[in-house]
């Protein structure tokens, strides 16, 4: 027999589409290897809403692997490490992977290729990051191009079915049990919002692919609609890699109507990819001037009221409790309280990152970082810092009214006239005032951008 493969599982935890499994499979025994790897990352390990889908997506993955003959070996260090001690263990030479391209897994790709043949495959995204180029040969830093070039290039290759057998090594290495991690909270179960809503793992994505399909055509009208659910909500089985793009490119393209909006939104996932190809540091440092200077608040109440939902602005709480008991938020308001965090309490838009990092199911370094930057108006490719969202011309104009009676519920007995904007005298005792007026926040934002730019220019 031949000796064995190791295949170095990350956020790619399916069987179909999966081309370092497809590769492994068709040369011999496969050890399939998940690593729980707190140490290269370090502050970047992963928050607790992550956790408790990676232990779901890890044991669909294992179950997935059994029904082929096979099973995933669970280990818990340093990547490197690890995989050295168990190619020692079996005689595994070789380790297949997918490419990623945070700079943590950059980092620790280069230290498992000291030890070991590490031949790395592209699958988590559309096209390979660095590869979509403008006509001198460098890398896009505006989306609008690079989605022109990216959709160039399109469609992807057809998705690849899983393979038929995952041949068994003669003996398996020693596994971690996955109870053991401590991925799932007990003390407190926070997590009962989340299992209500999701089902982690690649049949779970299937499913909700499935049901996205009959709704694609009508993305453009009902996507910034938070009471619809007219997005995909696929992002954290994309983030998890239990679908790939190509399979979700595939399965709507055909769905006619405003489905190229969302095959743009699945070509934003490329493009944050490509900007951390090229700014490592992107999720805690400004890409523009002059945010070195900029004048931010750090009143812990504010930073307390905006992620407990307490702020007094009826959207803005409804999206933060979303997040909180679910593990997740509508695009649309995503954006209304990321701006209102930065914009109206000027709280540096890295608080806020953090936040989301810890407590979004599909929290992505690239993603989360190039969305924050955009909306501070401190990204490469980025909305003006003077552009204030209006969150309660927001909430009307996107119909939140039934989006704000099922988070916020001491709002819920509110006319669909006052539920937006509630008027002292509507305003229940038991939901709180607002943090500060809108027209206050808007002069008090553009007055700290003239400090900024200001001290700026004087640097």
């Amino acid at each position: 027999m031949n000796s064995p493969i190791i295949v170095w599982l990350r956020r790619d935890l399916r069987l179909s589409d999966q081309p370092a499994i497809l590769e492994a499979a068709r040369k011999g025994p496969v050890i399939p290897v998940y690593v729980c790897d707190d140490e290269t990352p370090r502050h970047r390990a992963m928050g607790g809403a992550s956790r408790w889908w990676l232990h779901h997506s890890l044991a669909r993955l294992d179950e997935a692997l059994r029904e082929k003959g096979s099973r995933l070996i669970l280990r818990r260090g340093r990547s490197d490490e690890v995989l050295a001690s168990i190619a020692e263990e079996t005689g595994a030479t070789e380790v297949h992977a997918l490419h990623h391209y945070e700079p943590w897994w950059r980092n620790a790709e280069k230290a498992v290729g000291k030890h070991l043949k590490l031949c790395l495959h592209h699958g988590n995204y559309l096209a390979p990051p660095g590869s979509v180029t403008t006509g001198a040969g460098g890398l896009y830093k505006i989306y609008t191009p690079f989605w022109r070039a990216l959709r160039e290039r399109m469609p992807p290759h057809p998705p690849e079915p899983r393979p038929r057998e995952i041949a068994a090594p003669s003996t398996w290495p020693r596994s971690d049990k996955l109870d053991d991690w401590g991925l799932v909270p007990s003390k407190p179960d926070w997590a009962g919002g989340l299992r209500d809503m999701w089902e982690p793992g690649e049949k779970g994505a299937r499913k909700r692919l499935q049901a996205f399909v009959e709704e694609a055509s009508a993305y453009e009208s009902q996507r910034n609609l938070p009471g619809v659910e007219g997005t995909s909500m696929l992002s954290a089985h994309l983030h998890f890699g239990e679908i790939s793009p190509a399979q979700v490119w595939h399965g709507v393209a055909d769905a006619g109507g405003s489905v190229a909006t969302f095959l743009g939104e699945l070509g934003w996932r490329d493009y944050a990819q490509n900007v951390i190809l090229q700014f490592p540091d992107y999720g805690s440092r400004y890409a523009r001037d002059p945010f070195g200077d900029f004048p931010w608040r750090t009143s812990k109440a504010d930073l307390a009221a905006w992620q407990q939902g307490r702020t007094g602005y009826p959207i803005v709480d409804a999206g933060m409790r979303q997040l909180w008991h679910t593990g997740w938020m509508h695009n649309r308001v995503r954006m209304i309280a990321a701006s209102f965090l930065v914009k109206h309490l000027l709280i540096d838009w890295r608080e806020g990152e953090q936040w989301f990092w810890d407590t979004l199911v599909d929290a992505d370094y690239g993603n989360n970082a190039v969305n924050w930057q955009w909306t501070a108006g401190s990204g490469v490719d980025a909305n003006m810092f003077v552009r204030i969202m209006a969150p309660l011309t927001q909430s009307e104009k996107f119909d939140a009214a039934a989006y704000i009676r099922e988070w916020v519920p001491e709002l819920a007995k509110l006319s669909d006239a006052e539920i937006h904007d509630p008027s002292p005298r509507a305003r229940p005792k038991d939901y709180p005032d607002r943090r500060i007026d809108h027209r206050e926040a808007r002069e008090r934002a553009l007055a700290a951008w003239q400090v900024a730019k200001a001290a700026s220019s004087q640097a």
